[in-house]
């Protein structure tokens, strides 16, 4: 199997991906107006609540089994790695570049939080159809490469909206009021009187430290989305493995002969609607990061340079550890999900969690723009050397 075919079999899902992109960007502009921001923000609920959650049930209950779901239990432990590493690089290198503290959560957020769902979605069908890759018949890698995507897709959810959502909120200048506030009502505790015995006084501060917990509490839960961690892309997850685990209910829905089968094909359908539509939509958000920012060029080119180049060099050394040690089973579809999880974008919902919290919105669709813009190259090239090295 040489290059050129490996590199022929790499940038034709990348280059899929650029020409459905450039579409919803050109969709997306004010002279068209046809995906304009209110169309986006109705499209993409659309595809949040509807069309994610059925993509992913409908292929996990398909593929996903009870003996499959133990031998990929590394996936879970590999995505948290790149969360790990991402975050320490770009600690690095908000030392290094110093950007405004409100863009802290930013950048460690794309540091750290990769495309997980959609981009998988888009690439691993679409190299599976391409001849010359190393992973065998192209139904079957399209069916378990949905599986694995569908997989990376709902841990990243989860990992996405408990870590990179709070990140964004702790550094952004709301968090900051926040604090104060609760600090100035701590201040603000009646202290008890000296005079009470000393058992009353006991008694008495152990309800203010009761209070005072409690307080904490109710304002964590508000600070911590947890709808958002239980996303419906993790509810539709939730419900594939169900189907796929439980022999019973896999029999009644899964398959040519299965009495129910027109539920499994009708979520199927309507699933089949996420890819094209997302990537619209990544087309058409990208438009705003061309109105430019105050962000600088090298936070931008930094952010690149920790998803493009040391995320994936880290990718390879963990992968390949873990098939050396056994942790890993040799398959090399499965292998190179793994190791492209350390290559992708930064995940688009980040720019939806920079709006909730109003801190950075602009820089980030700047960010986006750019690094969305080189994943075109980047994504060619390792993806050719991932194939030659699972081959």
């Amino acid at each position: 199997m040489g290059f050129l075919d490996l590199f022929s079999a790499a940038s034709m899902p990348v280059l899929k991906v650029l020409i459905v992109t450039a579409i919803g960007s050109f969709l997306a502009l004010d002279s068209i107006n046809i995906l304009g921001q209110s169309s986006r923000k109705h499209v993409n609920e659309l595809v949040f609540f509807v069309f994610n959650p059925a993509l992913v049930g409908s292929n996990l209950a398909k593929t996903i089994t009870y003996e499959s779901l133990i031998s990929l239990w590394f996936m879970p432990v590999n995505i948290l790695l790149t969360f790990i590493i991402g975050s320490v690089l770009g600690w690095v290198l908000i030392l290094i570049a110093k950007p405004a503290k409100h863009l802290r959560g930013l950048v460690l957020g794309t540091c750290s939080a990769g495309n997980l769902g959609n981009m998988l979605l888009i690439i691993v069908p679409a190299v599976c159809k391409e001849k010359g890759t190393p992973f065998g018949d192209s139904g079957v890698c399209s069916e378990f490469g949905m599986a694995y995507a569908s997989l990376s897709m709902a841990i990243g959810a989860v990992f996405l909206w408990s870590y990179v959502y709070n990140l964004v909120r702790v550094f952004s200048e709301d968090s900051n009021s926040n604090k104060t506030e609760t600090i100035k009502k701590d201040l603000t505790v009646p202290l008890l009187p000296s005079s009470e015995p000393e058992s009353s006084t006991t008694e008495g501060k152990m309800k203010v430290i009761l209070k005072a917990m409690k307080r904490h509490w109710r304002n964590l839960s508000k600070r911590v989305n947890l709808s958002a961690i239980f996303a419906p892309s993790t509810s539709g997850a939730i419900v594939g493995f169900v189907i796929g685990t439980i022999a019973p209910i896999r029999r009644l829905l899964i398959g040519d002969t299965a009495p129910l089968r027109v539920i499994q094909d009708s979520a199927s359908l309507i699933g089949d609607a996420a890819v094209p539509v997302v990537t619209l939509i990544v087309g058409g958000n990208l438009v705003k990061g061309l109105k430019g920012s105050g962000v600088s060029i090298p936070l931008v080119l930094g952010i690149a340079s920790v998803r493009y180049i040391f995320l994936p060099l880290c990718g390879i050394l963990i992968v390949k550890g873990a098939l050396y040690f056994g942790l890993v089973h040799a398959d090399p579809l499965y292998n190179f999900v793994l190791l492209l999880q350390f290559a992708l974008p930064p995940a688009m919902n980040i720019g939806t969690i920079t709006q909730i919290f109003g801190a950075g919105e602009s820089d980030c669709s700047v960010i986006m723009l750019w690094t969305y813009g080189l994943a075109s190259i980047s994504l060619t090239l390792w993806s050719t050397f991932f194939m030659w090295l699972v081959a």
